[in-house]
């Protein structure tokens, strides 16, 4: 095969764009992969074949068309496509096409008002040789964001709202008469009205003023706002669901399941108001027990095309700050009549199995119940139960803590993958200030709600996707939302297992290993150790995303070939949309419209993605007020990421990040290497590597950026480090 300058082979990504470039340096020629291989100086086998597999990869992504049996060449999109704007840092942008092939940059002079996540058209530039694809903006077709979130400047003729850059990289011009009694400094909304083609700024008007910077309720809806997340509840839908009856007809009650006589309860964190799943147990014969999983029926009382439906549908998901939760259904059914509270008749979607003491499946039951909780647990609590062994209900949740444990075992042996995180919590006073970090860590009593909760996903998945309600197995399954999670990227893999063999660690798989179990294996093995953390931050970067569908691929990380979201609809519209589609299927009802729900799921999908970005934005800006009060101290840290603008720390001691800019690290020119997640000093050869341990000086916590500054200051256990903390 051909080799680089430093004698090496290409890399598969390295060897990708080769045979893009030969492509695009004759675009009216076709290949097949015995010419290209021959032309790339590909000698061996090995190679040949890869070049064939990457050939048909490159055709279904779109950038080559097959003209004859194994011969290709370049897809000619014309001089226009459409894509989406990727903004970067520096204000230009690349075009992810539509069609799925090379991305095409746009400098910021070329943008024409183009903002990150707008839907655009472009023309393609021609190509210069061995040069990224050019273009220019000439339409907007969608627009990702109306409204954007700002810190307004007011002076005595005009006023600005200054916006995150990283949203719309120019200030909004805002008439004066246009500012709904904003003052300077203060927090807001504004709603882009026109951007006149010369002009360099758009003009805009407020439409909220969310108050005064630096106040935790301001900054909440702030980060809620920035993300297009509601931060308020329509008084209409409100008022829809206040006029819903708290009163279950008898008539309904007798259409169900009666689980009012069966053990029951919650478990659920100790400040959780919407309890949206409980679990019941009976004995039903010799080692053979029936439990019951029941998820609240939001269905039930939210009706298709209602107001309520079309909030829940927009909003997709609640969102949990780190004060605070944004629910997806009005407070009237999130915790009061869907949420199963303990004393009360509740109507419920349930899973019920019938298991073994080991936790063997026998058999399961789908349908609408009604149930009636008869304890409420806190997580802590039920802990306590399972450690002593004393208390309410102990036997059965004895018994269902053993069933939890064996599931869990079989579920690993399959190669499901274990990410047991630590969960970084803020202790916060009234007024949202932190005085605190909490670190909590998943027990028994959280892992026996996960386990039947995925057995109970997992069950509803395959009752539809192996079609079990049919008559023909064989015919095409009803269409139904998955929860898909696909393979990690084989060349993120391998780069993240040469970076962990410098720990002298192990992520390749060892004889008859499955690349699942090998990485359970180096989880395991790295519990408790200082590099403990950015291994498995690392990890979890190599994973694809979870996302929903309606085609089904299976669920990697679980390694259940199919797998769905059932159990909590108070708070996942994609639930909701399970619960309708298995009774309409329960009811014999026919397929629903593929495409129609393809849509929803992409929705549902993007709504999650920011949520979890305004999740990790709260608690980013709470770091940064807990560490507000520690500048100039010295912290011990872990490098917990490295990019060409320097490097990225994490405080051992609260797990608050922060960055040491390259223009910090001043006694040597740093260089960026990329494949081996380090920065490498052009004189000394001094090498920051990613898991290596630092002490660093706060710098500066600026709350308006959400960024924290740091210094080095010696190595972890230097001399130095102990006189300059005392």
């Amino acid at each position: 095969m051909q080799k680089k300058k430093d004698g090496k082979r290409p890399k598969r990504s390295e060897l990708k764009s080769m045979i893009q470039d030969v492509f695009y340096n004759n675009p009216k020629k076709t290949y097949n992969y015995k010419q290209l291989a021959a032309l790339l100086n590909v000698e061996k086998k090995s190679g040949r074949q890869m070049v064939e597999v990457l050939l048909f990869e490159l055709m279904e992504s779109g950038f080559l068309s097959e003209v004859s049996a194994g011969r290709f060449k370049l897809l000619s999109r014309g001089m226009q496509l459409v894509g989406k704007v990727d903004m970067t840092a520096s204000g230009a942008a690349y075009i992810v096409p539509e069609d799925g092939g090379e991305d095409v940059f746009v400098a910021q002079a070329n943008l024409n008002t183009a903002l990150h996540g707008d839907v655009v058209k472009i023309l393609q530039f021609a190509r210069k040789r061995r040069r990224q694809m050019e273009g220019e903006v000439i339409e907007i077709i969608k627009r990702k964001r109306e409204l954007f979130v700002g810190t307004l400047e007011v002076s005595q003729n005009f006023a600005f709202l200054v916006a995150d850059s990283r949203v719309i990289n120019k200030d909004i011009f805002i008439p004066k008469d246009k500012l709904k009694g904003a003052v300077n400094g203060q927090k807001a909304v504004a709603k882009i009205v026109e951007w006149p083609a010369k002009s360099k700024n758009p003009v805009g008007e407020i439409v909220d003023i969310l108050g005064d910077a630096g106040q935790n309720n301001t900054e909440m809806h702030a980060i809620l706002a920035e993300f297009n997340l509601p931060y308020t509840y329509p008084d209409e839908v409100v008022a829809a669901a206040e006029k819903i009856p708290d009163e279950i007809p008898a008539e309904e009650i007798a259409r169900r399941r009666d689980f009012r006589g069966v053990t029951t309860f919650t478990i659920d964190p100790a400040d959780a108001k919407d309890f949206d799943d409980a679990l019941s147990i009976q004995k039903v014969g010799e080692d053979l027990w029936e439990v019951g999983v029941h998820i609240a029926d939001v269905t039930h009382y939210v009706q298709p095309d209602s107001i309520i439906e079309e909030e829940a549908y927009e909003r997709a998901t609640s969102v949990y700050l780190v004060d605070r939760v944004v629910p997806m259904l009005p407070e009237r059914l999130s915790n009061f009549l869907c949420s199963l509270r303990p004393n009360e008749d509740k109507l419920c979607f349930s899973v019920v199995l019938t298991l073994t003491g080991q936790g063997e499946l026998k058999d399961s039951w789908v349908g609408r119940t009604v149930i009636h909780s008869d304890r409420r647990y806190s997580y802590e609590e039920a802990q306590e139960v399972l450690e002593s062994g004393e208390g309410d209900l102990a036997e059965e949740l004895l018994l269902m803590n053993a069933m939890a444990k064996a599931l869990r075992e079989k579920r690993f042996k399959r190669g499901a993958i274990s990410f047991e995180r630590i969960e970084v919590k803020f202790n916060l006073d009234d007024a949202g200030n932190p005085l605190g970090v909490i670190f909590k860590e998943s027990k028994d009593a959280n892992k026996l709600i996960e386990e039947f909760m995925l057995l109970a996903n997992k069950r509803v998945a395959e009752l539809i996707g192996q079609n079990e309600l049919e008559k023909n197995k064989k015919a095409a399954a009803k269409t139904f939302i998955y929860r898909i999670h696909d393979e990690p990227d084989p060349d993120k893999y391998e780069t993240f297992s040469n970076f962990v063999r410098r720990f002298g660690l192990e992520a390749t798989p060892q004889g008859k290993e499955r690349l699942s179990q090998a990485l359970n294996r180096l989880l395991k093995s790295v519990q408790g150790k200082a590099e403990q953390n950015i291994i498995e931050t690392l990890a979890v970067r190599t994973m694809a995303k979870a996302i929903y569908s309606t085609h089904n691929i299976g669920h990697y990380g679980l390694a259940f070939p199919f797998y769905s979201h059932f159990t909590s609809p108070i708070r996942r519209y994609p639930d909701m949309m399970v619960h309708r589609l298995l009774q309409r299927y329960l009811d014999g009802g026919k397929s629903a419209d593929s495409d129609e729900y393809e849509e929803k799921c992409d929705h549902s999908s993007e709504m999650e993605q920011r949520a979890a970005d305004a999740e990790r934005a709260s608690t980013k800006y709470k770091q940064v007020e807990f560490l507000k009060a520690h500048e100039g101290e010295v912290f011990e840290g872990v490098i917990s990421g490295v990019s060409q603008w320097g490097l990225y720390v994490e405080l051992v001691e609260n797990k608050c990040e922060g960055m040491i800019p390259m223009r910090e690290l001043d006694d040597d020119f740093y260089q960026f290497d990329e494949d081996n997640y380090c920065l490498i000093g052009r004189r000394s050869r001094r090498r920051f590597q990613l898991g290596d341990a630092l002490n660093i000086q706060v710098v500066r916590a600026n709350l308006e950026k959400r960024q924290l500054d740091f210094r080095l200051a010696g190595e972890a256990g230097d001399d130095w480090m102990k006189s300059g903390s005392e």
